[in-house]
């Protein structure tokens, strides 16, 4: 039997479209040639993230199928329940897109109106509930099968706050996935948190520093090029989301392309070449498949919904898998000058 391959698995976050990424994970898992050393992710992709390294923990990979599975399902039992944003029942007549749906145009204009501190003061969030009943976070603490990395922005500094493996708490997970027009920032230690994504979707640095292994698997939700431009205010605020949770990975892959340059070119001299790590990056963009989907549908939750953008990160994984699994441990799947960096203007 060949010798499994250790990879780091970054998570992007996206809402109900984090789906994808439980897809991905979930075939990974099952191939028998991966290992997963270290796990970083931010807003949905904590919650995926939280649940993979716990399943490990409790239950190898399997025992990870399983967390996964359980946690979405929860947060499709809770979103039936408590989404303010309900499918559009005449889909003949307004469109098929939940968008199109009076409860999310009602949802949008009140949210955008009042902050969550007038219309949810007490702090109600379901999906504190949800991870409490998912994840032991006491036992999550002492996992050492992998490392984790949960990302969330401090509202004071403006900067990323990596919350690790030891850290890693009930309120860790709902400071990174606190989107400021719902929930009130979430505290903890003296410090106010909002979600991750605005500075780390995910996170890449602590896999440098702290992972064993150098091959970064990222799994993409959020499109990072859309060939059209928008021209409704619904669309124009998905693509203003989707640029901003894009922004901080890109930088971070700047630098790496950046560090691949030094090192490949030879500029520096042999006494320091050792002190930069040659990180191989992978690229699974299940975003492609989500290009098609509106806002609105982040908030959709129904169990037909989210296992179908399940399936759809299973298919993608496999022919990820297919086309690159050779590359794992020898370089990278992907030309970062080429897809993220673009050198300069």
């Amino acid at each position: 039997m060949a010798q499994s391959k250790s990879i780091n698995l970054a998570l992007q976050g996206g809402g109900a479209h984090g789906a994808v990424s439980w897809g991905v994970a979930d075939r990974i898992l099952e191939d028998p040639r991966f290992d997963i050393d270290a796990i970083s992710g931010s807003s949905a992709g904590a919650v995926n993230a939280a649940a993979v390294a716990y399943g490990l923990h409790v239950g190898g990979k399997e025992g990870a199928r399983a967390s996964l599975e359980t946690l979405w399902r929860e947060v499709s039992k809770a979103g039936q329940a408590f989404s303010p944003v309900r499918a559009n029942p005449f889909p003949s007549l307004f469109g098929k897109d939940i968008v199109n749906a009076v409860s999310y145009q009602m949802f949008d204009s009140v949210t955008r109106t009042f902050s969550p501190y007038q219309l949810n003061p007490f702090g109600f969030n379901p999906l504190r509930d949800i991870l409490e009943a998912c994840i032991d976070f006491e036992s999550l603490q002492k996992c050492d099968v992998t490392k984790l990395f949960l990302s969330a922005t401090n509202v004071r500094t403006g900067k990323v706050h990596v919350f690790e493996t030891k850290d890693a708490t009930v309120d860790a997970v709902c400071a990174s996935t606190c989107l400021p027009f719902l929930f009130k920032a979430v505290e903890i230690n003296g410090e106010h948190y909002w979600d991750g994504g605005y500075m780390g979707n995910p996170v890449l640095f602590p896999f440098f520093y702290e992972a064993g292994s150098a091959d970064v698997v990222i799994v993409h939700v959020n499109p990072i090029e859309r060939d059209e431009v928008p021209i409704t205010a619904p669309d124009i605020m998905n693509r203003v989301n989707e640029v901003t949770f894009n922004s901080s990975l890109l930088r971070e892959l700047r630098a790496i392309s950046f560090v691949h340059k030094l090192l490949d070119d030879g500029w520096l001299k042999d006494e320091y070449r050792d002190r930069l790590r040659d990180i191989r990056i992978h690229s699974v963009r299940s975003d492609k498949a989500l290009v098609d989907y509106d806002i609105s549908s982040k908030f959709r939750t129904d169990w037909a919904f989210l296992t179908d953008l399940r399936d759809k990160g299973r298919d993608i994984a496999a022919a990820w898998i297919d086309d690159h699994v050779d590359k794992i441990g020898v370089e990278s799947s992907v030309d970062l000058r080429a897809m993220f960096d673009g050198g300069p203007n």
